[in-house]
């Protein structure tokens, strides 16, 4: 895994500049922590560090179409980057159509009802008290490996 963190002289900093490898680093990390979390029946932190997966996963896509040299995208396209919202990150890393030309083609119902959990996670989440079986549910739509979210767009980081 590739560090997150960089030293400086006064310590260890966030890195400002990240790129897809420490978004896609990050997406797998939080998907452990939410498995360790759920274990330990810590279910509203699992359930928040779900949907912090995707999030991460979706910014993986999203730094893969950016090129060095590229001029800046329009400020709304910046304001839909910088949200943590799953709709506006799928819109953004343009798999919105993507996902749903692959549902309609494959009749991949499961994905199809996975998604829709992931759908219901923002970021407030981290407000909200949630069950074993919500936060279940949601692991599942994220961490299948066969139907989840995280395995699809994994295809696409």
């Amino acid at each position: 895994m590739r560090r997150l963190r960089k030293k400086t002289g006064s310590g260890i900093t966030l890195s400002t500049v990240w790129d897809r490898y420490d978004f896609r680093d990050l997406a797998l990390l939080r998907l452990d922590e939410a498995r360790v979390l759920l274990k330990n029946e810590k279910y509203d932190g699992a359930y928040y560090l779900c949907g912090y997966t995707v999030e991460c996963a979706l910014k993986a896509c999203i730094a893969r179409k950016t090129h060095e040299h590229d001029f800046p995208p329009k400020k709304d396209v910046i304001n839909e980057i910088y949200k943590h919202d799953i709709s506006s990150l799928m819109r953004a890393s343009g798999l919105q159509t993507k996902l749903d030309k692959f549902i309609e083609k494959t009749h991949d119902k499961k994905l199809e009802r996975y998604y829709s959990y992931i759908l219901r996670w923002n970021e407030e989440s981290r407000y909200m008290t949630h069950g074993k079986k919500d936060a279940n549910d949601l692991f599942n739509a994220v961490a299948n490996k066969n139907h989840g979210v995280l395995a699809w767009i994994k295809h696409h980081w």
